[in-house]
């Protein structure tokens, strides 16, 4: 399938390429044992001499993160990606330890692992310990943020991106080994992240429904503070941008780079029906939930569910549909044929669970499973 470059984008109406940036969360493993390991103070602390505030902790020790600078250009940002890789990766190796992209632990910690020591961490860990002591709660994420003028353009845009993230979760599906087994899910981060308070859809809001909603939450003490405010798709609380936060973090730099070329795709194409006063779409929440349910079971290798449409079909006729609906997108910052060639490439490989299981598949071994996405994120 070749998707023309002239579907209904007026380039009159268009301006620059938005920004987007890409926050990843690691996991550290044992150099020799495989097993996490709780030294990311002391990865962050070596690393950061070079990449400064571009890595951070994170919630538990066995955890880092790493923070791309805006951009516009994709090669550019596939290069800092890369290179924040590297660093990284070469931090944990004088710890002893190797960095690993999976949305969640292969195998069990061989020691308990502390949370990282904070006040906000702590609070959290206080307030929630059945995520602690049964290290559900150790996720990885990749967060996509795009450019946007404020709040009002970013609830905006996540008004109407909702139906299509679904099938971006299925497409980052990269976590079906959990804690020793096989979970059953090709993203067990998503079903262990919805533990947390403030996960979920976003609700379709405006900037007054936004600010009344957020001060509820905090006020009443559901959330510590609005940063737990976990949605799919979020405006940022500390710069200018939408926040898409449904997506496993993937080994494969292809996958991240194809997930951002479309939320930025996706978007440029939605502010145009914005501009034009459409509304977003009405979606029943028991659908929407279902579609998540779906996308997080199958990934790319089973049936999902168009929200929008209330009908079933396979994942991967669904990410074909959303490859056209950001096409003009795609073309209005050049990025159309890229996009068309990431997205065959993973497409034919099945994406990250099934790398997963087959690295598994081959001798029966978790070590194998973990030897193989310490290769493949070294090799981003």
């Amino acid at each position: 399938m070749v998707i023309a470059p002239v579907c209904g984008v007026d380039r009159a109406r268009t301006t620059l390429p938005l920004t987007v940036g890409v926050e990843e969360e690691f996991l550290l493993v044992d150099r020799r044992t495989g097993l996490p390991v709780a030294r990311g103070p002391r990865v962050v602390r070596t690393a950061s001499a070079v990449l400064g505030e571009q890595v951070q902790p994170e919630f538990f020790g066995a955890q880092v993160e790493t923070c791309t600078r805006p951009t516009a250009d994709l090669a550019e940002l596939r290069s800092e990606l890369s290179l924040l890789r590297k660093v990284m990766g070469e931090a944990a190796a004088d710890e002893g330890c190797l960095l690993v992209a999976t949305g969640t632990p292969v195998s069990p910690p061989g020691s308990p692992l502390p949370v990282t020591p904070g006040e906000r961490y702590g609070r959290m860990a206080a307030r929630w310990p059945s995520l602690i002591g049964s290290y559900d709660g150790m996720v990885c994420g990749c967060h996509i943020h795009v450019g946007v003028t404020g709040h009002g353009q970013a609830l905006a845009l996540a008004n109407h991106m909702r139906p299509w993230l679904p099938t971006l979760q299925a497409l980052a599906a990269n976590s079906p080994f959990s804690l020793g087994r096989d979970s059953g899910w090709a993203s067990r981060r998503s079903v262990e992240h919805a533990r947390w308070p403030g996960v979920g859809p976003a609700p379709v809001l405006d900037e007054v429904g936004y600010e009344r909603l957020a001060d509820h939450l905090v006020n009443t003490d559901a959330l510590l503070d609005r940063r737990m405010i976990y949605w799919y798709a979020r405006p940022s609380e500390h710069v200018p941008t939408l926040e898409i936060r449904v997506c496993d973090v993937n080994a494969d730099l292809d996958v991240v780079l194809l997930l951002t070329a479309l939320v930025r795709g996706l978007a440029t194409t939605l502010l145009l029906d914005i501009g034009d006063g459409r509304p977003p779409p009405d979606i029943p929440a028991g659908r929407l939930h279902a579609a998540h349910g779906l996308a997080a079971r199958h990934g790319l290798a089973g049936e999902g569910l168009d929200p929008g449409r209330g009908e079933y079909e396979p994942a991967l006729a669904l990410t074909e549909r959303l490859l056209v609906r950001a096409a003009p997108g795609l073309a209005a910052s050049g990025d159309l044929e890229l996009a068309e060639e990431l997205f065959y490439r993973v497409r034919s490989s099945g994406g990250g669970a099934a790398r997963q299981r087959a690295a598994y598949l081959r001798r029966g071994s978790l070590g194998d499973v973990v030897s193989d996405l310490v290769r493949a994120t070294a090799a981003g």
